[in-house]
C-alpha cells in the first residue's frame, strides 16, 4: 500500500514539472536571428556562411556559442567587432578577403576557444589584435600572406594549445613573437619561406610537444637549433631538398619519441645527432639519398621500435646495424636498391613484426632464407617482396614458394680465392707493386686487405685496394715491407691468402746524391765538363771543407776592412778645419770612344758632377 502511494506522488510531481517547463517555454519565444543568417537554437549556433556579406551582421544573440562567417566578402575587422558575444566558443572567419585586423578586434570574447582565419589575405597581424582571447585553445591563420610575426603578437593567449600557421609567406619570426604562449603544445609552419630554424623564437615555447616544418628552405640544422624545448616529443622536417647537413649537437636537449627527416638531401644517417635520443621510438629518414646503414651506430636508441627509409638509394644494410635494439618491431626499406637483407643486422628477429622489402632488386639466395622461413609470421603490409635474381626464381613473390623448394633454390657457394700461387716481391724504393686477389663465390664475395700493422687498407691513398680486389702499392718505401693479407667473404664462408713485400732502400751516398749536387761529407760535386775518357760519373772537387772555410772567411774579412776604411775617411773629412762643405764638385774628362783610333790631336770636352756628402 505504501508503495502505491509513493508511485502516485512521483507521477504527480513529474506532470507538474512538465507543465511548468511548457508554460515557461511558451512565454519565452526563440531569440531573433540576424537577416540572411540561419539560426540553430538547439545548439546555439548562428550560420552566416556563403551569404555574400561585406560586414559582420548585427543582431547576433548574446547566448550564441558558435558563429560562422565563412566564405563571405569581409575585408576588415574593426575594434571591438564582436562585443556583446561573451558566450561565444567558436568563431569561423575563413575564406574571406580580410586584409586588416585592428587592435582589440576580438576584445570581449573571453570565452572563445576556437578562432579560424584561414584562407584570407592577411599580410601582417598587428600587436594587440588578439587582445582579450585569454581562453583561446586553437588559432588557425594558415593560407594567408603573412610575411612576419612581430614581437608579442600572441602575448595575451596564455591558454593557446595549437597554432596553425602553414601556407604563408613567412620570411622572419621575431625572437619574442611567441612570448606568452606558455601552454602551446603544437605548432605547424608548413610551406613557408623560412631559410633557417627560428631557434630564439622557438625557445619561448617551453611547453611545446609537437613541431612541424614542411616545404621550407632549410639547408642545415645548426647546433642548439631547438634549445629549451625539453618537452618536445614529435619533430617533423619534411620536403626540404636543400637540407644536406645536420650538426652533431643540433638536437641536443630534446627528448623526442618521434623524428621525421624525410624528402631532404641527407647522404648518410645522422648518427651523431641521434645518439642521445634514448626515448626515440619512431625514426623516418625516407626519400633521402642514403646509401648504407652502418653497423653498431644506432645501439644508443634503446627504445627504437620503427625505422623507415623508403625511396632512398640504399645499397647495403651492414650486419649489426640494429644491434642492441631489443624492442625493434618494424623495418620499412621499400623502394631502394638492396640486393639482400641479412638476418645478422638485427639484435633478434624474434621481435620483428612488420618488414617492407618490396621495390628492391632482391637476390634470392641463402642470405634471404630467414625471411622465407618466417614469411607466414611476418607482416609485409600487403606488399610481399619478390625475387629479381637468379633467373630461375625471377619475379616470384616470397609467399609463392613452398617449404620443399627452399633448400634447393636458396643456396650459396662459399667464397674462395682463385690465385693461390705465392706472391713474394722484392723491389727497390720508388717502384709500384701489384698483388692480385681474384675471388669466386655466390653471392659475389667482398674483398678486404689488411696491412702488416693489421689495419684495414682503404680504396684511396698511396697504398689502396682497386675495384677488382687488387692491392696497389705505389712508390714503395722501406716501411711498406711486410706481409699483407687478402680476405674474401660471403654468406657461405671465408677464404684468405698472404703476400710478401720486401723493399730495398738506396745506399746513404746514393740517396744524398739524388737530393743535392754536393754534400759536406767529402764535398762530392757533379762536374759540368765531360771527362776525357768519356765517363759520366761525378768528378771530385779539388778542395776539402777546411780549405773552403778559410777562403770564405778571408774574403769576408777583406770586405769588412774595406767598408771600415771608407767610413773612417768620411769621418775625418767631415771633421776637418774651416767651413764644412756638404757638397763636392768633381771635374772629369770623358773618354771618347774614338780616342784610341784617331790619336791625340782631337779636342775633348770636360764634364762636371756634384756629389752631396751625408
Amino acid at each position: 500500500m505504501c508503495v502505491e502511494v509513493t508511485d502516485w506522488r512521483g507521477v504527480y510531481w513529474w506532470v507538474v514539472l512538465l507543465w511548468i517547463v511548457g508554460v515557461a517555454a511558451a512565454g519565452d519565444p526563440p531569440w531573433p536571428c540576424p537577416q540572411r543568417c540561419e539560426c540553430l537554437h538547439e545548439i546555439l549556433m548562428v550560420n552566416c556562411s556563403s551569404r555574400h556579406l561585406t560586414s559582420v551582421p548585427e543582431g547576433v544573440h548574446g547566448n550564441t556559442k558558435r558563429l560562422s562567417l565563412a566564405n563571405n566578402r569581409l575585408k576588415m575587422l574593426g575594434r571591438r567587432q564582436f562585443s556583446g558575444l561573451g558566450q561565444l566558443r567558436e568563431l569561423d572567419l575563413s575564406d574571406n578577403m580580410l586584409t586588416m585586423i585592428e587592435v582589440e578586434a576580438f576584445l570581449g570574447l573571453q570565452n572563445l576557444l576556437t578562432l579560424r582565419l584561414t584562407r584570407n589575405r592577411l599580410k601582417i597581424i598587428p600587436v594587440g589584435a588578439f587582445s582579450g582571447l585569454s581562453s583561446l585553445r586553437l588559432l588557425d591563420v594558415s593560407e594567408n600572406e603573412l610575411l612576419v610575426f612581430l614581437d608579442f603578437t600572441f602575448r595575451e593567449m596564455a591558454s593557446l594549445q595549437k597554432l596553425e600557421a602553414s601556407e604563408n609567406d613567412l620570411v622572419f619570426i621575431s625572437n619574442r613573437a611567441f612570448n606568452g604562449l606558455l601552454n602551446l603544445q603544437e605548432l605547424n609552419l608548413d610551406r613557408c619561406n623560412l631559410t633557417s630554424v627560428p631557434s630564439e623564437a622557438l625557445s619561448q615555447l617551453t611547453g611545446l610537444s609537437r613541431l612541424r616544418f614542411c616545404r621550407v628552405g632549410f639547408t642545415t640544422l645548426p647546433n642548439n637549433s631547438f634549445r629549451r624545448l625539453n618537452r618536445l616529443r614529435e619533430l617533423t622536417i619534411s620536403h626540404s631538398p636543400g637540407l644536406d647537413s645536420v650538426a652533431a649537437n643540433s638536437l641536443i636537449g630534446l627528448n623526442l619519441t618521434s623524428l621525421t627527416l624525410s624528402y631532404c638531401n641527407l647522404s648518410a644517417v645522422p648518427y651523431a645527432p641521434l645518439h642521445h635520443l634514448v626515448y626515440l621510438r619512431y625514426l623516418d629518414l625516407s626519400y633521402n639519398p642514403i646509401t648504407s646503414i652502418q653497423s653498431n651506430l644506432l645501439g644508443d636508441l634503446l627504445r627504437l621500435q620503427e625505422f623507415h627509409l623508403v625511396g632512398g638509394s640504399l645499397l647495403r644494410v651492414e650486419p649489426g646495424a640494429f644491434r642492441g635494439l631489443v624492442h625493434f618491431r618494424l623495418l620499412n626499406v621499400s623502394s631502394n636498391r638492396l640486393l639482400t637483407l641479412e638476418e645478422t643486422i638485427f639484435h633478434s628477429v624474434g621481435t620483428l613484426e612488420v618488414l617492407r622489402l618490396d621495390g628492391n632488386p632482391l637476390a634470392c639466395d641463402c642470405r634471404m632464407l630467414w625471411v622465407l622461413r618466417r614469411r607466414l609470421r611476418l607482416d609485409f603490409d600487403g606488399q610481399p617482396p619478390s625475387c629479381a635474381s637468379p633467373v630461375q626464381v625471377q619475379g616470384r613473390k616470397f609467399q609463392d614458394f613452398t617449404e620443399a623448394e627452399l633448400p634447393g633454390l636458396f643456396t650459396c657457394r662459399q667464397a674462395r680465392i682463385l690465385n693461390r700461387k705465392p706472391q713474394e716481391v722484392r723491389t727497390d724504393e720508388g717502384h709500384t707493386v701489384l698483388f692480385f686477389c681474384q675471388v669466386d663465390g655466390d653471392p659475389i664475395p667482398s674483398v678486404i686487405w689488411v696491412s702488416p700493422q693489421r689495419t684495414l687498407i682503404s680504396t684511396t691513398g698511396r697504398i689502396r685496394v682497386l675495384p677488382n680486389g687488387t692491392l696497389e702499392v705505389r712508390y714503395a718505401q722501406v716501411q711498406d715491407s711486410g706481409y699483407y693479407r687478402c680476405f674474401a667473404s660471403n654468406a657461405a664462408g671465408n677464404d684468405s691468402i698472404s703476400v710478401s713485400l720486401r723493399v730495398r732502400g738506396f745506399p746513404a751516398s746514393s740517396s744524398r746524391n739524388r737530393s743535392a749536387h754536393f754534400f759536406l761529407e767529402g764535398w762530392s760535386l757533379a762536374s759540368t765538363q765531360m771527362p776525357v775518357n768519356g765517363s759520366q760519373g761525378p768528378q771530385p772537387f779539388p778542395f776539402d771543407v777546411k780549405t773552403l772555410v778559410i777562403a770564405v772567411t778571408m774574403g769576408f774579412l777583406s770586405f769588412l776592412s774595406s767598408v771600415a776604411i771608407c767610413f773612417v775617411f768620411m769621418f775625418f773629412w767631415s771633421q776637418s778645419k774651416g767651413q764644412i762643405k756638404h757638397t763636392a764638385t768633381i771635374d772629369f774628362v770623358p773618354r771618347s770612344a774614338g780616342a784610341a783610333s784617331t790619336g791625340g790631336g782631337t779636342s775633348m770636352e770636360t764634364g762636371r758632377f756634384t756629389m752631396k756628402l751625408i
